[in-house]
């Protein structure tokens, strides 16, 4: 039990953390990640994925999705939105989205994390924080996937 005590002390609540990550605290990283989803203090989000819970109120927060995805793309060179930032738009769009796009050099299809839906597309460029500029075009790119009167 010393050792999962001692993995314990490297975990920071609120943190995404790869199986990868945790192996230089642990021997038995397999053995110890399934005792430490046991006692719930790590959550399992997907294959290889796990999520140290930060408590509120209400309960265990759910993990941020920016370090979410950060944790299974590995880099920081991403861009998250929605099709629900449209909306910022004031184009009219009414639809609400129950998915995440992102915008990445690496993945490219649906995956689910932590209970929600990602997809990941593969794109060569894409800027640092989304615009109104380039929620305008991909708006217009994906106009045909929404749920909207085109």
């Amino acid at each position: 039990m010393s050792k999962i005590n001692d993995l314990k002390k490297h975990l920071k609540s609120g943190e995404v953390y790869r199986r990868s990550d945790l192996m230089e605290w642990s021997k038995a990283v397999d053995r110890h990640l399934a005792l430490l989803v046991e006692d719930g203090t790590l959550h399992k989000l997907s294959s290889g994925l796990y999520y140290c819970p930060t408590e509120s109120v209400f309960g265990s927060m759910p993990p941020n999705e920016e370090a979410l995805v950060r944790s299974f793309l590995k880099e920081d060179s991403f861009l998250l939105t929605s099709p629900n930032d449209y909306n910022s738009l004031g184009v009219g769009t009414t639809q609400l989205y129950n998915t995440r796009v992102v915008y990445n050099h690496k993945r490219h299809g649906e995956f689910q994390l932590g209970g929600k839906v990602f997809l990941f597309q593969s794109k060569h460029r894409f800027p640092k924080k989304a615009t109104a500029e380039f929620l305008l075009v991909d708006l217009v790119n994906n106009l045909n996937t929404l749920a909207e009167d085109p």
